[in-house]
């Protein structure tokens, strides 16, 4: 049962074009007027973090960008003390961000909600995984899922940076449909992929659910074991390793990562990287980070992000809902 579903390209919104919130800029000066900021709203070694640093290097490399870039990270809460910190930003610096932007508020969880911001870009998307230890008892999904359903709290399930996020949501939606009774899973939550990681590998959880650029290179080297994918198609790295399809489990879930500026960008800002992200998505240099991440291409502009996050806070309203997330 696949929960993804297109985006509403049709769609028409308007970006407003309000003056940007600092005033120490020179409104005649050709945006950019200084250094800009990338943040990414984790610690090092994560998806967020492995995507900020990917698209600074593209973008110096490609001179597509001539003012200096400098990556921020600002864990904690699941996005919150980037995303709070951005928000008080002016339009120099721009944010990584994912679905967690949708769910934190879905959730409770924050007061902030993609709205507050100006969406820029969805870049890239990805597969999820389910992982285990390298010398884990647990073989393939099927048998993980025969064991929580006999004990939902018998294995100790490694998720981050918050629940409510992509790959929370995902291993949920293939328990549910198990028959597990998802309200009992015991989850570990860890501030980014590459903590979830070392985790699971020093054996202080059994079992991980990470995008599959988080846990490729350590199946690859026998350090962890992926079990299971969310993808529709096989993993050209090692076409051995299942998918939930495989298994018999009728589920596919991409994983998006967007970019977002602070409130009130003025349209010459936000149409700067229309035009800058337009044409990094062209560079070979991206491609490349394309395939060493095994991410697929999903670029879309600043009008068609906000169709496209829209369209994704109703798709997770609903989604929560069915996985007993909220009422």
């Amino acid at each position: 049962m696949k929960f993804f579903s297109g985006v509403m390209l049709s769609a028409a919104l308007v970006l407003g074009g309000c003056s940007s919130g600092d005033s120490s800029a020179d409104s005649d000066a050709a945006y950019p007027t200084k250094n800009l900021e990338i943040v990414a709203p984790a610690t090092p070694g994560g998806g967020w973090d492995t995507t900020a640093r990917a698209m600074q290097n593209v973008l110096d490399s490609e001179g597509l960008v001539e003012s200096n870039m400098n990556v921020v990270n600002k864990p904690g809460g699941g996005g919150e003390v980037g995303w709070q910190y951005l928000k008080g930003k002016d339009g120099h610096t721009i944010s990584i961000n994912s679905s967690l932007v949708i769910a934190n508020n879905l959730l409770g969880q924050s007061e902030l909600t993609y709205e507050d911001f100006t969406p820029l870009a969805v870049l890239a998307t990805e597969w999820m995984t389910v992982a285990v230890p390298g010398d884990s008892e647990i073989e393939d999904g099927i048998s993980m899922l025969d064991k929580l359903k006999e004990d939902p709290k018998s294995l100790k399930i490694g998720v981050g940076p918050a629940l409510g996020n992509n790959d929370h949501l995902s291993f949920v939606r293939v328990a549910e449909d198990y028959g597990i009774d998802v309200s009992q899973l015991d989850y570990m939550i860890y501030e980014s992929g590459g903590d979830i990681l070392t985790a699971l590998m020093g054996g202080h959880i059994d079992v991980a659910t990470l995008s599959i650029s988080e846990s490729l290179d350590q199946h690859l080297d026998g350090s962890i074991n992926i079990i299971a994918t969310t993808a529709d198609a096989p993993i050209p790295e090692d076409e051995s390793i299942q998918s939930w399809q495989d298994q018999g489990i009728d589920f596919t879930f991409p994983h998006w990562r967007g970019i977002m500026g602070p409130p009130d960008m003025t349209e010459e800002e936000i149409a700067y990287w229309d035009e800058t992200f337009g044409e990094m998505v062209k560079t070979e240099g991206w491609q490349q980070v394309l395939e060493n991440n095994s991410w697929e291409d999903y670029y879309m502009d600043s009008e068609e992000t906000s169709a496209f996050l829209e369209e994704q806070s109703a798709m997770y309203e609903d989604l929560m809902k069915k996985a007993g997330l909220t009422e």
